[in-house]
């Protein structure tokens, strides 16, 4: 069900440490995310997960967005970390 380690253990205590973090929201989204992912592929369709799965993505994308523009750097870092396409421009 679950591909890969989500994320390092060292940087899992890192986030415990401060949970209302724009860090530690996107971790706790992308882990919401993978779930419902897998959790559809069983089941096509279930659509109130779908919507929810929409409304977490939105969510992420959100605050995505408002890292990148406070702090590239973090941001870089945390996409790289947890594996995320950075979103197309427009």
């Amino acid at each position: 069900m679950i591909k890969k380690p989500f994320i390092s253990v060292v940087l899992q205590e890192e986030k415990e440490e401060n949970k209302g973090s724009v860090e530690f929201q996107v971790f706790n989204f992308t882990n919401r995310i993978r779930i419902l992912t897998s959790h559809l592929q069983l089941h096509r369709k279930d659509y109130l997960s779908q919507r929810g799965l929409r409304k977490i993505l939105g969510k992420r994308q959100r605050l995505l967005s408002y890292l990148s523009k406070k702090n590239r750097a973090r941001y870089k870092e945390l996409i790289g970390q947890l594996d995320i396409r950075e979103p197309k421009t427009r």
